[in-house]
């Protein structure tokens, strides 16, 4: 039997496509997509990945492109289901060898992705490839109207975003509402310290964590995997990673749906 991987960010949705999937004769693995979950999925790779766009697509998308990054999981079929058309469109131009169907069609897209493995996919570069061109604040995800507080920014940062989105407010007072958060922990006991506290601002995608490059020559002992890892400790979960510039990158954070365990078939 084939073993299908479903990616979707809303458990109970998660569980009635696995049902689906499972309909179709398919083993179905719809767990949390943690590091974890990752690792085992690079180590026995599964028949077909099935992602679903129409929550958080960059961050399918961003998957997407890992999973063609790594040799175990590279000529595993990916299927997009779903989703914005204009977002999806912009999906395509980076990865235009994914079968795209919906969810009504998928027993046949999945059927014919599974008999037919792509045998040269194409690679792109990285996931920062999707943000080419795209303006500093487009890459965190600024609204107009909206309020962007800085915890912990260093002094001068507000420069770095150039020209704002007509309304964005920027901030450094901790207290009040904002709409988005960038937080620049100090160390990893800075991070585990106040994580649980941060974690209120996570909501609807609404926290970044940013960390120094090693490559920026500033001393710390943060990096992707910390900052990752702190955060899925404390019950949030990153889908979109940025290069702010040469010395800064950020995880952006939103609050972890409930799950369950989940296999089916």
């Amino acid at each position: 039997m084939h073993r299908v991987r479903l990616i979707h960010w809303n458990a109970t949705e998660a569980e009635e496509r696995a049902e689906l999937i499972g309909d179709f004769g398919y083993e179905v693995v719809y767990k949390l997509l943690d590091a974890t979950e990752l690792r085992r999925m690079k180590e026995t790779p599964p028949s077909a990945v099935v992602i679903d766009l129409s929550r958080l697509p960059s961050q399918g998308r961003d998957l997407g492109i890992s999973l063609r990054k790594f040799k175990t999981t590279r000529h595993v079929p990916l299927v997009f289901v779903g989703g914005d058309p204009e977002k999806v469109a912009r999906i395509k131009e980076i990865l235009p060898d994914v079968i795209y169907t919906t969810w009504d069609k998928l027993g046949d897209s999945l059927e014919h992705a599974i008999a037919n493995p792509q045998e040269d996919p194409i690679v792109p570069e990285s996931v920062f490839e999707a943000y080419a061109g795209a303006s500093l604040p487009k890459k965190l995800g600024f609204k107009a109207d909206s309020v962007v507080a800085l915890h912990g920014a260093p002094e001068g940062f507000e420069k770095t975003f150039g020209e704002l989105p007509k309304g964005v407010v920027i901030r450094r007072q901790v207290r009040g509402g904002r709409d988005m958060t960038l937080w620049f922990p100090k160390s990893q006991k800075d991070l585990e310290g106040q994580i649980e506290m941060m974690t209120d601002f996570a909501e609807e995608g609404g926290l970044w964590i940013v960390w120094p490059k090693k490559s920026s020559g500033i001393s710390s002992d943060l990096s992707q995997t910390i900052v990752r890892n702190a955060g899925l400790g404390a019950g949030i979960v990153d889908f979109k990673i940025c290069a702010i510039d040469k010395t800064w990158s950020g995880l952006r954070f939103t609050k972890r749906k409930e799950n369950t365990d989940n296999s089916k078939g």
